[in-house]
């Protein structure tokens, strides 16, 4: 089961489509699709309401088999810190269930910066897309990059890269796969950018999302 975690503000089709495809390549049977309430890192900036952002999600997931949403952050108090999230889940998920996180290359390398991201490493393993745009994950044919520095120096030097070159493990931690197929180049804030000019997103986010903004007015 891979474990989505964002802000959805709004989800659209890159969000989408990324867990198609990352659902399809570990074959997962379900991916959850998990909306944050206060996300730390963007305290101070103007978010959405979560409501909001939820309708939108299930609007977009309704009918896809495998897709699902779950509002645990939303319920609780506070900022939404991934590794509660993840307690959360192996609490509340049969044993036999292999879990894990699945995250954007740019979050990825901001991880530093969360809470207990040393305990996160230790409780699931990681998948990290990669999205066009953002530098993709590197090789050693390529020489190295952000992504193979940042686990290696910043994360931990006992990670190692598989000859295969799909995964970082580590012998007491769990493995950071890496997920290189690239991803549509469509983020939320163009889209919220497009909205307030007076722009089409069509194509962009599902019909029914596009919508609910129109309707509720949002992004204006």
């Amino acid at each position: 089961m891979g474990l989505f975690g964002g802000t959805f503000d709004p989800v659209h089709q890159g969000h989408l489509t990324a867990a198609e495809k990352v659902k399809k390549a570990f074959a997962m049977k379900a991916v959850v699709f998990i909306p944050s309430a206060v996300p730390p890192h963007k305290e101070g900036d103007r978010v959405t309401r979560a409501a909001d952002r939820l309708a939108m999600l299930q609007l977009a997931v309704t009918g896809t088999a495998g897709f699902s949403i779950s509002d645990c952050e939303i319920h609780r108090p506070g900022p939404s810190y991934t590794i509660d999230t993840i307690r959360f889940f192996k609490e509340n998920t049969p044993g036999d269930t292999r879990l894990y996180w699945i995250m954007g290359h740019d979050a990825f390398l901001e991880m530093l910066t969360w809470k207990a991201y040393r305990e996160i490493l230790a409780q699931i393993p990681l998948i990290v897309m990669h999205r066009s745009g953002i530098e993709p994950p590197s090789t050693p044919a390529a020489g190295g990059g952000r992504v193979e520095m940042f686990i290696v120096q910043e994360l931990s030097s006992e990670y190692r890269l598989l000859e295969d070159d799909s995964s970082y493990v580590h012998p007491s931690l769990h493995p950071i796969h890496l997920f290189r197929d690239p991803l549509p180049e469509i983020s939320a804030t163009r889209i919220r950018k497009k909205v307030k000019t007076g722009k089409s997103i069509r194509n962009m986010v599902p019909g029914a999302v596009e919508a609910y903004i129109l309707e509720k007015g949002l992004y204006r």
